[in-house]
């Protein structure tokens, strides 16, 4: 629970205080005290009460004054609420490691025919963009419902050199501000006091770690002021394979030295290893969420599940007036009581 005004929680400290007052008007009462020479006068003068009874009224409005309080301070509470995303923008990483064979037949082949898979089960839904990312980002297709172009576009990705993880998630950014207005570009101040998430949202498919341009946290923290959530995904395995790629697999936005003729890179070992620290602070930064992936059947369950994670998002909403429902009822309950249990008694004579 978190609260809107956390210093209105020190009204607490009236509770105190109205004891210490009763306590002084008990004392009080007791020095200007009547002396009578019948106790029997006396119990027949008291209302019928036992001593616990007594406290029940104080307690009620003690009780009270905490859920006043409480309200005071503008609690909040995160509930979940459907909601249909407006926009996914699918980045795919495309660095020379996506050719390591420890998937068959390579990683970016795997993950092209999952994408694509994933693409036409969302056919009917909500718009997809799909933005490229190796040394740089660069937005392939806007958001669109035309399945067709984005299988295409899929089908034409080869590898480049680097790794812009960061920049890959600001480019699907500034593709989403262009559809939808709720969302500001990064270059623009995004304003503050939004509240839940906006109706987009970004899928990040990658096999490494940031190499170069903006880091991908500051990127995260420009994604959570807009309210776009990212969803990270961890492809391949961290064990060494031969990189392979076909002709038309590698040379995207810039050359990829070191291929043969037949696109095979000599090493036999991965460039990087998959930066998972990274990818699950990207996903709790936003309020995405981080999956891991070593094969192309992961890989596909991993993209199945997001869809159920696009329609439900948490919103904050005000619950005061119901701890001063809460409040305000108790405070009637104890005056209800102590009128009730005070009220004149009817002489037996």
């Amino acid at each position: 629970m978190l609260f809107s005004w956390p210093w209105a929680l020190l009204s607490v400290l009236l509770i105190p205080l109205i004891l210490a007052i009763r306590e002084w008007a008990r004392r009080r009462r007791r020095r200007t005290a009547v002396r009578v020479t019948s106790i029997a006068l006396v119990r027949s003068a008291l209302p019928g009460r036992t001593r616990w009874t007594r406290l029940i009224p104080p307690a009620l409005f003690m009780a009270a004054i905490v859920l006043l309080t409480i309200g005071a301070a503008r609690p909040q509470v995160s509930v979940p609420v459907p909601k249909t995303s407006a926009t996914i923008l699918l980045a795919f990483d495309i660095s020379g490691s996506m050719c390591s064979t420890d998937v068959d037949p390579n990683r970016i082949t795997a993950a092209r025919k999952a994408a694509a898979e994933f693409i036409e089960s969302q056919r009917g839904g909500p718009r997809i963009g799909l933005v490229a990312f190796a040394g740089t980002a660069g937005l392939l297709v806007p958001p669109t419902d035309d399945t067709k172009s984005l299988i295409k576009s899929l089908d034409g990705l080869s590898v480049s050199r680097g790794t812009a993880i960061g920049q890959a998630m600001l480019t699907s950014i500034d593709a989403i501000a262009e559809v939808d207005p709720s969302v500001a570009p990064t270059g623009a101040n995004p304003g503050g006091g939004r509240e839940g998430y906006a109706g987009s949202a970004i899928v990040v498919l990658t096999d490494g770690r940031n190499t170069q341009g903006v880091a991908p946290q500051t990127a995260a923290r420009e994604a959570a002021l807009r309210g776009v959530r990212v969803f990270t995904i961890g492809f391949g395995t961290t064990q060494p394979a031969p990189l392979v790629c076909d002709n038309s697999q590698f040379g995207g936005f810039g050359s990829f030295g070191g291929f043969g003729s037949r696109g095979r890179f000599d090493s036999g070992r991965n460039f990087l290893t998959i930066d998972e620290p990274a990818l699950k602070q990207i996903a709790q930064t936003t309020g995405g969420s981080y999956h891991r992936a070593e094969n192309a059947d992961q890989l596909q369950s991993a993209l199945d599940a997001l869809p159920g994670s696009f329609t439900v998002v948490h919103r904050r909403v005000d619950t005061a007036a119901a701890f001063a429902a809460g409040g305000a009822i108790l405070i009637a309950a104890a005056l209800s009581l102590s009128l009730w249990w005070n009220r004149p008694r009817k002489s037996t004579r």
